[in-house]
């Protein structure tokens, strides 16, 4: 009889399907199946193809190179989080964190912005690079038993994405800029469409708080405590939503 075990999602990719319904793994995945989770031949695994459905896989050949296993894909991925994420860039080692908190969280568009208090040395890091940000993605949809992958975008001028691109992008959404000292908003009325932005250890400075509001946002805050970024941002966005 086969044995399911109950762990984070397996991520199917494209290259990975041998067969319309069996997948090879190898790397880092194969390794995650036999040395942390001990599965054998006849176990049954949660499964989900990237930007696909999900379901179950069940183990049918353990080799030293790769696992096989036969899939049956039939379930539709959690619903996303109707948000926008508009983020000040945070040192990488935050960055990475935040990925995956927001990513595990169901937001499906993310905006990496400059700020006068982001480090200009901060757009150098490697995790910028898109096979690693890729990579901080995927862990937070395995976490999630999640399938659709966030979109990231880099932002690295502030003005020119405030006054050109932003308007349009916040067009049918409440546009809301946390900065401490505003009012506190109250909880959104649940699907509705958000575009939240997030500023940097520090906040915002006057000037961009002026930028985003004159562009439609309304400033709110979470009350008298300062949290850190990776600490706020699921705060902020557990206000914004019932999650």
């Amino acid at each position: 009889m086969a044995r399911l075990v109950s762990m984070n999602l397996i991520l199917l990719k494209h290259d990975d399907f041998i067969a319309e319904d069996r997948v090879r793994l190898s790397g880092r995945r194969m390794e995650h199946i036999r040395t942390i989770h001990r599965a054998e031949v006849d176990t049954t695994l949660r499964v989900g193809r990237i930007n696909g459905k999900m379901g179950l896989g069940m183990i049918t050949r353990i080799d030293s190179d790769f696992v096989e296993l036969d899939v049956d894909l039939t379930q539709p991925p959690p619903e996303r989080l109707p948000v926008t994420l508009l983020l000040a860039l945070p040192r990488p080692k935050m960055l990475r964190r935040v990925l995956q908190s927001v990513t595990s969280l169901g937001v499906k568009q993310i905006y990496l912005i400059s700020t006068h208090r982001v480090e200009k040395s901060f757009w150098l890091s490697p995790l910028l690079d898109s096979e690693n940000l890729h990579e901080q993605l995927l862990f937070g949809l395995e976490q999630a038993r999640d399938t659709f992958l966030p979109e990231v975008h880099l932002r690295k001028l502030f003005k020119p994405f405030v006054e050109d691109e932003l308007p349009e992008l916040i067009k049918g959404t409440k546009a809301l800029v946390a900065h401490p000292g505003s009012e506190e908003s109250p909880r959104l009325e649940p699907g509705l469409a958000t575009t939240l932005a997030v500023g940097p250890e520090g906040g915002f400075i006057p000037y961009e708080v002026d930028k985003l509001v004159d562009c439609g946002f309304t400033a709110f805050s979470l009350g008298e405590r300062i949290l850190r970024v990776e600490t706020a941002v699921p705060v902020l966005l557990a206000k914004v939503y019932s999650i």
